[in-house]
Formats: C-alpha cells, sequence, structure tokens
C-alpha cells in the first residue's frame, strides 16, 4: 500500500476543500492544506482541485502527500510551558493545537522546534533526528503533559517505564452519551484502519493490545466528563476506545461527529496527570496540569451536572 496516497470522502455539503483537508489529514495545518492544493495533489474524478471549492457530500477526493522536505530541523523561540525540568528530563504542558514533531505539511513551528530552542544539544537523539527526545507524543489537538529525554540514558530508562507500563498518564475528556456504570476497562487491540491510513481502529488484524480505564467524573444531559488511564499507548487510543463504545469524544472529527459542536474543533482532551520514577534519582515524580480554558469553557456550555441517579 502506497502510504503517500489515500483518499477521503465529504461527508456533508458546504465545506471548503481546505477545511475539509486541515480536519481530516493528521497534523496538517489549513495552510498547508492550501499548499497541497496548489501543488495539484489533491484532485476529483482525475482534477486537480481549486483551495476554496466547496464539497458536496459523495465527493472522493484523492491526495498524494508529497515527500518529506529534508530540511534541517531550526530551533525556533516559542512559548513553552515548562512543569518540570533538570539535566535529564523536561515535563511540558502543551498547548492544544501544536504539533510535537514536524510531519507533512507542517514542517516548523512543531514542540520540537521550541524544545532545540530551549535546550540547545541536550536532548536524546534516539528518537531520530525529526523527534529528538520525544518519549511519547500527544495528538496536536490534545493539549497537557508530555515528557521529553534530555540524554540517551534518561531516554532508554523512560522508555522502559513506558514498556512495563509503570509510566503513568492520566487524561481527561468530554464524550458523547452517558454511562449507566461509573467506570469500566476496555480491553481492545488497536491497529490501522483497513481502508483510511488517517484513522486508527479496533480490530485484531496487524493490531496490538490496548488497555484504557475509565471513570466517570461529571454527567451532563447528553455529554459526560471523564478520566481515562492508560495501560497502554496506542495512537489515538483514548479516541478509538471510547468510539468502539459508541461514545465519541466531543468534537473529535476523526472519530465522531463531522462538524465542530460547542465551538470545539478538535477533540476535547487533556493529558491532566503524569507519574514516573526519575531515570537518575529513582525518585517517584508526579505532575499534574489544570484543565486549560478551552476544557473549562466546554464543561460551561453543557450545563448543569446531572445528579446521581438521574442518567438520560
Amino acid at each position: 500500500m502506497d502510504e503517500s496516497l489515500f483518499h477521503i470522502q465529504a461527508k456533508e455539503s458546504g465545506e471548503r476543500i481546505d477545511a475539509l483537508l486541515a480536519r481530516t489529514v493528521a497534523d496538517l495545518t489549513r495552510s498547508g492544506a492550501q499548499r497541497l492544493l496548489e501543488d495539484g495533489c489533491v484532485s476529483l474524478d482525475g482534477a486537480a482541485v481549486k483551495k476554496n471549492y466547496k464539497v458536496r457530500a459523495g465527493d472522493l477526493f484523492t491526495v498524494e502527500l508529497p515527500p518529506p522536505a529534508d530540511l534541517p530541523l531550526i530551533p525556533q523561540a516559542l512559548p513553552l510551558d515548562i512543569v518540570f525540568e533538570d539535566e535529564d528530563v523536561i515535563v511540558v504542558n502543551k498547548a492544544r493545537g501544536m504539533v510535537v514533531h514536524p510531519a507533512p505539511g507542517h514542517p516548523d513551528g512543531t514542540l520540537v522546534n521550541a524544545l532545540l530552542y530551549h535546550c540547545g544539544d541536550s536532548l536524546s537523539g534516539i528518537g531520530g533526528e525529526k523527534r529528538p527526545g520525544i518519549v511519547h507524543r500527544i495528538d496536536k489537538d490534545t493539549s497537557g503533559l508530555l515528557i521529553v529525554a534530555k540524554n540517551d540514558f534518561a531516554h532508554q530508562q523512560l522508555s522502559a517505564q513506558l514498556a512495563d507500563r509503570s509510566l503513568s498518564r492520566v487524561y481527561e475528556a468530554v464524550v458523547h452519551g452517558s454511562f449507566r456504570e461509573d467506570a469500566g476497562t476496555i480491553d481492545r487491540p488497536i491497529g490501522r484502519h483497513p481502508t483510511d491510513r488517517k484513522r486508527m481502529a479496533v480490530t485484531e488484524k496487524n493490531s496490538r493490545s490496548a488497555v484504557t480505564h475509565w471513570q466517570v467524573l461529571t454527567r451532563y444531559r447528553g455529554f459526560t466528563h471523564i478520566r481515562c488511564k492508560l495501560e497502554t499507548g496506542r495512537t489515538h487510543q483514548i479516541r478509538v476506545h471510547m468510539a468502539s463504545l459508541g461514545h465519541p469524544l466531543l468534537g473529535d472529527f476523526t472519530y465522531g461527529a463531522p462538524s465542530p459542536e460547542k465551538g470545539l474543533e478538535g477533540q476535547c482532551l487533556h493529558a491532566r496527570c503524569l507519574q514516573f520514577i526519575h531515570p537518575r534519582s529513582g525518585a517517584a515524580i508526579r505532575l499534574e496540569s489544570e484543565l486549560p480554558p478551552y476544557f473549562r469553557d466546554v464543561l460551561g456550555k453543557l450545563g448543569q451536572p446531572i445528579e446521581e441517579g438521574g442518567l438520560v
């Protein structure tokens, strides 16, 4: 399968094609989508599509991503919310909308560019040239805590903690619908979607085990504020698992509603708590990030919480 060539089908009419691409293709910005269109990388029925084209339901677009440009990473003085830092580790509170590392359509302005400026040469090389120091990643529209290794020793130790599940990551999210239970565990394998390269899916084919523990925090009419603890760390794990239960995340275009909800473009998901063993000192470190303004704004739009026993 050619990983650079794939198809996108419009579900609704009236949206501009550049907007559709930006919310459908992972890590692609609106300006990146416009560049793809200008370069003739998007076609409909064999003809190149203009960037102001308004899609019609059922349109099937062919998208060809150009090979990644072999450009050096440039340190950039971008804002960083640093929660913890020493000579081995840096933990940042990533802003919603910031891409973690360079990707097609987003060659700079990433967290990696900001870290290179802040840390200089003191980042682990294990993650590769394009992902120096990156132990794990979170999606562009997911906010919250992310740990980065400043040397290879720290990277190896933290990666081992990810593997043996002693590095704990807790998220908060808003999902559609209500749960009868107060808590539960989803143990369903996740792999690449069989027909859509930008999506993951619960599947037995070419998949890996995935376990998510969830707990209800607050119930609202039609929505639920939940906490999720990851036992594994698969791509889009919380988003895929909750959608598989019929409770997609609010604002998740990929696995939920195809258009903005509650003024939110992108999933309502925040990496709230991070706990790990310091790779050098052996000390247990627990860090927490407050819910960001966008998340609190969404909760305010959901109305009054439903009392216990008032499930709908």
